[in-house]
């Protein structure tokens, strides 16, 4: 809830930004910026009503802890998610649990060294088999397998990870030089920091304050 209001809070900014900015390759620096914004809220899961979430919690017991690191691989007929977890052998088997959709996965490990962790995956890239998928419990780490229904290569394992891709592609075909320039620097400004922002923004308006006063004829 807190990366959701966060990214609402950028989204917002972003928005605010693009009502003054006058400059073509500004205004699609921020409407880049503010589509990426908008996929990353779309793909964040919905909350949960409060007393969902405390009855949860209450039956959960203990610190949940959100798992980011996993490895993957994939067979013609699987793809695989190994996620590291010391000791997760010695929980009993019903402490691991994953819940499978034909585009998402979620797991849950249950008290293990006092802690509960989650793991979601979700607009896998292609529809899986959920009675055909499964997890395997092995020493300290889980593997989900998920059973592709039809038999083919997947270049990523979510959608939001294609686009990500297909974006990035795009941006660096270009025969023009200058053009390849400015979508580096988009890039940058997308995927960078506060800092980095507040530093291309500077650079903008330091060339076009020149530009004003006849220093220098650039088209930024």
């Amino acid at each position: 809830a807190l990366f959701l209001d966060q990214l609402q809070k950028d989204l917002e900014e972003v928005k605010e930004l693009l009502t003054s900015a006058t400059r073509k390759r500004v205004r699609d620096v921020l409407v880049a910026e503010k589509q990426k914004l908008e996929l990353e809220i779309k793909n964040q899961p919905l909350p949960k009503p409060k007393d969902v979430v405390e009855e949860e919690k209450s039956s959960l017991g203990g610190y949940t802890v959100k798992i980011n690191n996993y490895g993957w691989d994939q067979s013609d007929k699987f793809v695989k998610i190994y996620i590291s977890l010391n000791g997760v052998q010695k929980l009993p088997a019903e402490n691991v649990q994953v819940n499978f959709t034909e585009r998402s996965f979620d797991l849950l490990v249950k008290n293990l060294n006092g802690k509960n962790y989650t793991m979601t995956f979700n607009n896998l890239l292609k529809p899986i088999s959920v009675e055909g998928s499964s997890r395997k419990i092995k020493t300290d780490m889980i593997l989900v397998m998920c059973k592709k229904k039809r038999e083919e290569k997947w270049d990523c394992l979510t959608q939001v990870e294609k686009e990500s891709k297909e974006k990035e592609k795009a941006a660096y075909d270009t025969t023009d030089p200058s053009e390849g320039l400015m979508n580096i620097l988009k890039k940058m400004y997308a995927e960078g920091d506060d800092e980095m922002k507040r530093t291309i923004n500077k650079a903008w308006v330091e060339s076009r304050e020149k530009q004003y006063k006849g220093d220098i004829p650039m088209d930024i």
